[in-house]
């Protein structure tokens, strides 16, 4: 697993929002020069998150962003499946996202990225929003 630029600005934008009131609409502008993210991107992504059920979105002047759930309530490992997709090192052992791969002969390797799958995955889900602000 390799986190692309989108992902991190996702992780920044949501976390900035996590550190917001409750409930407190925030400008994408705002969020954007607070985590230092391209305001064009950031609405791309916020798009994204939105989709994904992790972001709420109001229009308008007083409009914004907030998180759809309370910060204790979203883990890391969705927001990076969400934008990344698998957290397997290979696809074939993935456990959301599997494709055969050319490794699937040798099983003592394939346990290898099973147990790094492992440790990644266990440590992205139990970790949220709420823990890293």
């Amino acid at each position: 697993m390799k986190l692309t630029t989108r992902t991190e600005y996702a992780l920044l934008a949501l976390i900035y929002l996590a550190r917001r009131e409750p409930g407190c609409l925030t400008p994408v502008e705002t969020i954007a020069g607070a985590a230092h993210i391209p305001p064009k991107f950031l609405e791309q992504i916020l798009l994204v998150l939105k989709r994904a059920r992790l972001v709420q979105s109001q229009k308008g002047q007083r409009g914004g962003y907030r998180l759809a759930r309370p910060p204790a309530r979203i883990a890391l490992a969705e927001v990076v499946r969400c934008l990344d997709g698998a957290l397997a090192p290979t696809e074939s052992v993935s456990v959301h996202f599997y494709e055969p791969t050319p490794i699937e002969g040798e099983a003592k390797l394939v346990e290898v990225f099973r147990q790094i799958r492992d440790y990644v995955a266990n440590t992205l889900e139990k970790t949220t929003l709420a823990d890293v602000c």
